[in-house]
């Protein structure tokens, strides 16, 4: 028998709300969702619908106003300060003036790691993101998927189990966007991370995912979780068998039935 699958991060009937001079913000209503280890799970709705929020409650940087969130077993408040997550926002962010390399090597310099140590994680997430011999570059010199890889990098370099993406490949054109969606896959493959991943994109929630977890307009709530029944190595090509557009045709329903319903 199978070993069952450890749930990673576990939502029961999550709620928040924004207090706001106009009024109340509902963000969240009653969301219930578990993640297991080394899922890719994507978050998918019209904007506005708390995609976002939940992931920025996962990460610490929100405060659930109701029901309970864990991560790794621990609040999330709890999991950040144990350096549980990386996280990847939708733009680079990366500062000008400091190289790649030194921009990767700032949480490793927070955190206290020792030289030698920043030198080797550089050089390792630098290779596992297709960026080698660009440690000296400034950011400037680097074409916008090129960032967005560094960025990827910095998240990665002090290793956590888990990787929180906000829709970081969401400015860039197609092409480059098909080619990062790629690389994020054989990265997921050899890191075994647990990813969450924001998009609006309903041909990359499905590529990427294992699970989709459709959400509907505010207040934020989950419409549809979707297992995904294709295998772990995807080409870029299965986007045209029958398997995929049956997938992409649910996701589609689920927003569309969201929209109704709000």
């Amino acid at each position: 028998m199978a070993a069952p699958v450890q749930n990673i991060i576990s939502a029961r009937n999550v709620d928040l709300t924004f207090q706001t001079a106009d009024g109340p913000i509902h963000a969240l209503k009653g969301v219930d969702l578990a993640i297991g280890k080394g899922e890719f799970v994507s978050f998918i709705g019209p904007s506005g619908c708390g995609k976002t929020t939940f992931l920025r409650c996962i990460a610490a940087l929100e405060t659930p106003t109701g029901g309970t969130l864990t991560v790794n077993g621990m609040s999330p408040d709890e999991a950040r300060r144990a350096r549980a997550y990386g996280y990847v926002f939708q733009a680079a962010g990366l500062y000008p003036w400091r190289t790649i390399g030194g921009n990767i090597r700032l949480p490793l310099e927070i955190m206290g790691y020792d030289k030698a140590e920043q030198a080797d994680r550089v050089a390792r997430v630098l290779e596992l993101v297709d960026l080698a011999g660009f440690e000296k570059k400034y950011p400037w010199q680097l074409s916008g998927g090129m960032q967005q890889r560094a960025s990827i990098a910095r998240a990665l370099a002090f290793d956590a189990d888990i990787l929180l993406m906000d829709e970081p490949f969401g400015a860039l054109d197609e092409i480059v966007r098909d080619h990062l969606n790629e690389q994020l896959l054989a990265l997921w493959a050899r890191t075994e991370k647990t990813i969450g991943f924001v998009t609006h994109s309903i041909p990359e929630a499905v590529y990427l995912s294992t699970k989709i977890v459709v959400m509907s307009p505010r207040p934020g709530r989950i419409t549809d979780i979707i297992e995904s029944p294709l295998p772990k190595e995807r080409p870029l090509d299965i986007r045209d068998t029958p398997e995929f557009i049956a997938v992409a045709h649910r996701v589609r329903e689920g927003l569309r039935a969201g929209h109704q319903d709000a």
